[in-house]
């Protein structure tokens, strides 16, 4: 073993020497190095090696490269570079390799070293560190996508980036993001065919005949693809994931056509397609901004663009009467209306043709789900709460068991003051489950502070702190209405009469212990029988807990320093593994002033 780490550290002497002779290294530095390599050498010559004493030595000798070229930038010196940086970044390969060879499947291994074979731009290296790869992670899309794009922009070899893509399809003949990858390649290999013929017909110069061919030029290699591709990949999103790509490529007009006939034969009754049609006449060519007499011709333009629109999502509803057809239609309306304008006309297009659109799908029952909050929003807003408050009773007649359509319309019916609320909440409560029923109690108890009697709220309180769906948060919310009502006595005869009522809330105890910190004269009895409680529930998962209880007896008027130390040992036998490393790092800021 020795002799084996004595021949690698040999391995360094010859460019230790190279970097001593040209100034980029004094003979202490060298022997600090000597020194440092031995060290790690012996660390992989281990019985049991891990992988972190690979990536340290990896990190040394890519800090030692760092440093040698921030050296060489500061003293102006660039030669020897063979004799000395290729030979390291030989040997990290190497190490990289070895660490590899044990650790095949660790992916961020293979990444770190394609990384660095980038910035070094170690090709030949790169090409056998992405065949290895593909070998073993063969099924992982992204990796053939990554290595074929290497292919084609760095080493700018399309038949090698065409060969990675056909093989990585035949391993995942159903990936959409390797065909959408593929087809982007060929096209982009058109352009870059096209570019390099037209410079050489400006410049004149003779072409072999085979230099450039027409099935590239022409597209019909990319077309090839693209059939291949939908055959495969079904569905109007992938297609319209192709048309997006030929778009990007002013040479593609004839195959964007194809596609878009194919996508209207193919997806008739898909709503992605009309959804594509429709957003079309947005994207109509505009008027030159010189036939553009007023602000106001303009917004009239747009105006009917967005009519157009309008109409072809009509149209595709009059087929598809379907809950996702609604929704492209209603997100369009609700995106055009957001946007800003300064055409009052316009905008009362814009706000008439949304709501138009929100009724319809609701009186559909299509409207979805998530959608309902985009309408009462804008009703509020427009001074309609009526009118919102009757859209959500039917809302929630379609979606009994949603707790958020029966929270909006409960905070609908609060804003509006409405007298039924309580009958619709006993509603809303005998529909939705138990276990999502806490942001309507929340909201029913917010409501009753500021409309019913403090012994109607005490009872409600009272009532909640023992229901197992909100006990915890509603002990808070007491313990604070309890302090604001009626001050600290009660405050804290409620804490003392819930202090053994499990479950706790780490905020139920923050609360009294900020309650008890409020007070002109706050007592450090009390406080410490807040924090022990709030210990004996959450010490063990809680460093910050434990900190808070010795900053305060080490800063409070009554708090005992000295016992400061058995607070610390208390915590480290409680806390755990990455709890203890943060416990550790704060007390000791603490200690130092720090904190």
């Amino acid at each position: 073993m020795a002799e084996l780490v004595q021949r690698r550290v040999e391995d360094h002497i010859p460019e230790l020497q190279q970097l001593e002779r040209v100034g980029l290294l004094t003979a202490k530095e060298a022997r600090t190095v000597i020194k440092k390599v031995t060290a790690l050498e012996y660390k992989l010559k281990r019985r049991t090696v891990d992988k972190e004493d690979y990536i340290s030595y990896i990190q040394y000798e890519i800090n030692f490269l760092e440093l040698l070229n921030k050296r060489r930038r500061r003293i102006g010196y660039s030669f020897k570079k063979e004799e000395i940086e290729f030979v390291i970044v030989h040997r990290i390969n190497e190490l990289f390799g070895r660490a590899i060879n044990k650790w095949k499947e660790d992916l961020q291994l293979w990444m770190s070293q394609v990384a660095f074979c980038k910035k070094w731009n170690c090709k030949l290296q790169l090409s056998r560190i992405f065949s290895s790869l593909l070998a073993v992670h063969p099924d992982k899309p992204a990796l053939w996508i990554m290595a074929a794009k290497w292919e084609f922009e760095d080493k700018l070899s399309t038949e090698s980036a065409r060969h990675l893509f056909l093989r990585a399809l035949r391993f995942h003949p159903d990936s959409a993001k390797l065909y959408q990858e593929y087809f982007r390649m060929e096209l982009m290999n058109v352009e870059k065919q096209r570019k390099e013929k037209e410079d050489l017909d400006k410049a004149k110069m003779d072409i072999e005949k085979d230099l450039f061919s027409d099935e590239i030029l022409n597209g019909e290699l990319v077309r090839v693809v693209y059939k291949t591709a939908v055959q495969k990949i079904k569905g109007a999103k992938f297609h319209l994931s192709l048309l997006s790509i030929a778009e990007m490529f002013d040479f593609t007009k004839h195959l964007q056509k194809d596609i878009l006939a194919d996508l209207q034969t193919l997806y008739a009754d898909d709503p992605l397609t009309w959804d594509f049609l429709a957003r079309q006449a947005l994207s109509a060519k505009v008027l030159p901004s010189a036939e553009y007499t007023s602000k106001q011709t303009k917004a009239q333009d747009l105006a009917r663009k967005e009519e157009q629109c309008s109409l072809v999502y009509e149209k595709a509803l009059g087929s598809l009467q379907t809950e996702s057809m609604w929704e492209l239609y209603v997100a369009f309306c609700l995106e055009r209306y957001k946007r800003q304008t300064n055409s009052k006309e316009l905008k009362q297009q814009r706000q008439d043709r949304l709501l138009s659109a929100l009724q319809k799908a609701h009186d559909s029952d299509l409207l979805p789900q998530a959608r309902y909050h985009d309408w009462i929003s804008l009703l509020m807003e427009l001074g309609q709460g009526d009118v919102a408050s009757q859209v959500l009773v039917k809302a929630t007649d379609r979606f009994p068991g949603s707790v958020d359509m029966w929270k909006m319309r409960l905070e609908t019916l609060v804003s509006l003051k409405a007298e039924n609320l309580e009958n619709v909440f006993d509603k809303a409560m005998t529909l939705v489950k138990m276990q999502d029923s806490l942001p309507l109690w929340i909201l029913m108890v917010d409501w009753s502070e500021e409309e019913r009697n403090e012994e109607a709220i005490d009872s409600l309180y009272q009532k909640l702190v023992l229901n197992p769906v909100a006990t915890r948060t509603m002990k808070v919310k007491y313990l604070d209405w309890s302090y604001r009502k009626h001050g600290y006595k009660r405050a804290r005869k409620v804490f003392m009469s819930l202090k053994e009522n499990r479950p706790f809330s780490e905020d139920f105890f923050q609360k009294m212990i900020d309650i008890e910190k409020d007070q002109e004269m706050s007592k450090m009895v009390n406080l410490r029988e807040y924090y022990e409680r709030a210990l004996r529930e959450f010490g063990a998962t809680q460093p910050d807990l434990w900190l808070s209880y010795i900053k305060e007896e080490l800063s409070h008027v009554e708090g005992k320093p000295e016992n400061c130390g058995a607070i610390h040992w208390r915590a480290m036998k409680m806390l755990q593994g990455a709890d203890v490393e943060d416990f550790v790092t704060k007390y000791t800021l603490i200690q130092s002033g720090h904190l």
